[in-house]
Parts: structure tokens; sequence; C-alpha cells
């Protein structure tokens, strides 16, 4: 059986216009499919690694550690967070804020001349996250307010409950 060269054309057309459009078809529903598991880095307090990983839609864990240049030393935190509220509902993105309870540990080190301390505490995080829809990406800002605890320094003026301001910006990618 021979085929005609416009009935094989036409087939080829066909086949190429439907593939074509069920292509433009999942172009339209732009919505990525994330994972629960997020990891990336931070700049602030500290500077360094972090993660996230959902439990619920409105519920995660997160952490960071990594190097705290501002209160000198080596930092890491885990939070308990909540989404409550979305401040905006865009194609591209959403806007949730978050708050939740955490704790913090820190090994303070003052430098040359200064004594150095361990730190730990409760802290209380806030935070606002630019969540995408279109590629498995977060960005983040917050801010977390420390209860500390100070011991370990030779200096008794050091050692004994402290108050500590953390900030930070960073970025997750969703696996």
């Amino acid at each position: 059986m021979r085929v005609a060269p416009s009935t094989a054309a036409l087939t080829v057309a066909a086949v190429l216009l439907s593939t074509g459009a069920a292509v433009a078809e999942d172009l339209t529903d732009s919505t990525v499919e994330k994972g629960s598991l997020g990891a990336g880095l931070i700049i602030g307090e500290p500077t360094g690694v972090c993660a996230k990983l959902y439990l619920e839609d409105d519920q995660a864990v997160q952490a960071a550690f990594g190097l705290s240049f501002i209160g000198g030393g080596f930092h890491v935190h885990a939070d308990y967070v909540f989404h409550p509220w979305i401040l905006e509902e865009r194609d591209a993105f959403t806007l949730p804020a978050y708050v939740g309870p955490g704790v913090r540990a820190m090994q303070h080190a003052s430098g040359r001349d200064g004594d150095d301390d361990f730190r730990i505490g409760p802290r209380a995080v806030a935070g606002l996250l630019f969540d995408f829809k279109e590629i498995p990406l977060d960005v983040f800002v917050e801010v977390a307010g420390i209860v500390e605890y100070r011991f370990g320094s030779d200096d008794p003026n050091i050692n004994g409950v402290g108050l500590a301001l953390n900030g930070g910006l960073g970025a997750r990618y969703y696996f």
C-alpha cells in the first residue's frame, strides 16, 4: 500500500499541531509542583546554609547554620513556623507571612582580646516569603528576637540572661 505524499504531510502536520497544542496547554498552567524540602543560603545573622521542610501547607520546620559576623562566632537555629496570612496572591507568586517559635545556639568568639562564651535560648521569628509558582524557589526575609542565656565566660558580667536580635535574607530551592 502506497501513501500519497499529501496524506503523509497532513498526518505529520496533524500530529505536530496536536503536540504543539498540548505543549501550549502545559505552558499556560505554569504552576510548578514543588517538593516539601528546600535548601539554600541565608545572608545576615547567620550567614550560611538554610533549609525548610513543609509538614503541612501552612506549617513547616526551618533551620539555618553559619557564621555570625555581627555577634561573632558560629550560629545555629531551628524554628517551627506557621503561615497564617497570605498578603498577596498573583499568577507568578504568593506572598505569605510567617511566625513561630524556635531555638538558637551560638558559640560566641570575642576575638583576640575578648572572652569567648556559649549562648542558647528561645527565639520568636517573623518573616515574609516570596514563593514563586513557576519555579521551585522561594526568597524570604525574616527577623527574630532571642532571649539568650550566656555562660562559659571568665567575665561574670557577660554570663547570664540577655537579649539579641537576628535578621536574614535568603533563598531556597525545593526538591
